[in-house]
């Protein structure tokens, strides 16, 4: 089996899409670190939050923009585009969701993976 050296890690990934959120200034950025967690299906999340529709649409443009620039990737999944509550970016070994405030309280993703290691990621 061949190994691509060029491959991007998921922490690198991770960040990529964490600088495409921070571009947008996207709220309350937390990097949710699942690789020791029994279980889990990814090995990181990227959560923020963004104000309004049209906020949420150009941070998740963004994020996309910022993984292609950065690692030549595509994401395999997308959802929430039409509703903008909350956007799913899945780029198999990390995935970026981005919520509406409101929404984000009521799954409370951070609760859920409690497990997890959370950091904020900052400017």
């Amino acid at each position: 089996m061949r190994v691509n050296v060029d491959q991007v890690t998921s922490k690198a990934l991770s960040e990529y899409i964490s600088q495409g959120m921070l571009e947008m200034k996207a709220i309350d950025i937390q990097i949710f670190d699942l690789r020791a967690v029994s279980h889990s299906i990814a090995d990181f999340f990227v959560m923020c939050s963004g104000n309004s529709d049209t906020h949420i649409d150009s941070i998740s443009q963004m994020i996309e923009k910022q993984v292609f620039d950065q690692a030549k990737q595509k994401p395999w999944h997308r959802e929430g585009y039409s509703n903008k509550e909350w956007m799913l970016i899945d780029f198999v070994d990390v995935v970026a969701h981005v919520f509406n405030k409101e929404k984000r309280a009521f799954y409370d993703l951070e609760k859920l993976w409690a497990d997890a290691k959370i950091s904020t990621f900052e400017d």
